[in-house]
């Protein structure tokens, strides 16, 4: 053996001790465990950030749905629908088939796309690497030096933080969200399962240390998730207790009515209360001839009226102006 490669041998055996102690797990990257929910909560889109992931790309990374495609669906917690960028070869196939280019009995067309119950929404946050010391910056210019540069990763930032929130189509409400950190480098999706083209759409994110770093604070992340969201018997969430008690508290919206405007009953029999409610006392009852004028003010789908013998509050979708 030649003195040079005596010396490779023993840099690298060195390493360890030369990074810290902790710094012999990066060298064997391993599969880590993803939570399980024992039955599926329904069908979830993964959607890009309004803002995109144009920073990341300073670490030679792209945009990190479809690793967490893969790990929702390996969760099985939700059915997986595309909305990225397969969404534009989907849409291309059934144009052809729109434009009659396909066979007749490939049944492509409309009303066929599953719809998502809920979206998710990820963002990343890096923290800049200002604490690499004296120890990592020996060692690194060290393994350059004997061609063994990339065996410290060079990591160009500390830490990653992740944050993962869902929401329900319909009624827009966010029904779970969890923050993830991450500072290892020691992350492998091969034991997974995936191979392929889901694998290669990931691979950025398990061949570079800081794609390591972030993909290991997504994982993290959605773990979190997964341990909030798997007992509960259902996800969807049609509308908020507070907000509809907060609605029914508050003026309703609509067009102001103006004081002093001349209304009448659209019908027969309007009545008319005491207060803006229709528990309220009725304290007359309008024919369609009757005149009103309008007092400004309104609340609770009512509007505030009187005539030359009475005051109250009677529902505005029953009046219209006077002729």
């Amino acid at each position: 053996m030649t003195r040079i490669a005596k010396l490779r041998a023993t840099l690298l055996a060195a390493l360890p001790l030369m990074l810290g102690a902790g710094a012999g797990a990066a060298f064997a990257a391993q599969t880590p465990d993803i939570e399980k929910c024992n039955h599926k909560l329904g069908v979830l889109a993964v959607v890009e950030p309004q803002g995109g992931w144009g920073y990341l790309s300073a670490y030679q990374l792209g945009s990190p749905a479809q690793l967490l495609r893969m790990m929702v669906q390996t969760s099985g917690c939700f059915d997986v629908v595309e909305r990225g960028v397969a969404m534009q070869n989907i849409q291309q196939e059934r144009a052809l088939a729109d434009g009659g280019e396909l066979r007749g009995e490939s049944n492509i067309g409309k009303g066929q796309m599953q719809a998502a119950d809920f979206v998710m929404t990820p963002a990343v946050q890096i923290a800049a690497n200002n604490t690499g010391g004296v120890g990592g910056a020996l060692a690194g210019g060290l393994m350059n030096r004997f061609g063994l540069g990339g065996v410290t990763g060079g990591l160009k930032f500390k830490e990653a933080s992740t944050s993962l929130i869902i929401a329900d189509v319909r009624s827009s409400i966010q029904v779970a969200a969890a923050e993830g950190k991450a500072t290892k480098t020691d992350f492998d999706i091969g034991g997974w399962g995936w191979t392929g083209a889901a694998f290669g759409a990931a691979n950025g994110y398990t061949n570079t240390p800081e794609g390591k770093v972030i993909a290991a604070s997504l994982l993290d992340n959605w773990n979190n998730i997964v341990r909030t969201i798997r007992d509960n018997p259902s996800l969807i969430k049609t509308s908020s207790e507070s907000g509809d008690a907060n609605a029914a508290a508050s003026t309703r919206a609509g067009a102001p009515q103006k004081a002093g405007e001349l209304l009448m009953a659209r019908i027969s029999n309007v009545k008319v209360y005491a207060g803006p409610s229709k528990d309220s006392k009725v304290v007359a009852t309008l024919t369609r001839t009757d005149e009103l004028i309008a007092s400004g003010d309104q609340k609770n789908g009512f509007v505030q009226v009187d005539s030359s013998n009475f005051s109250g509050w009677v529902q505005k979708t029953l009046v219209g102006p006077g002729h």
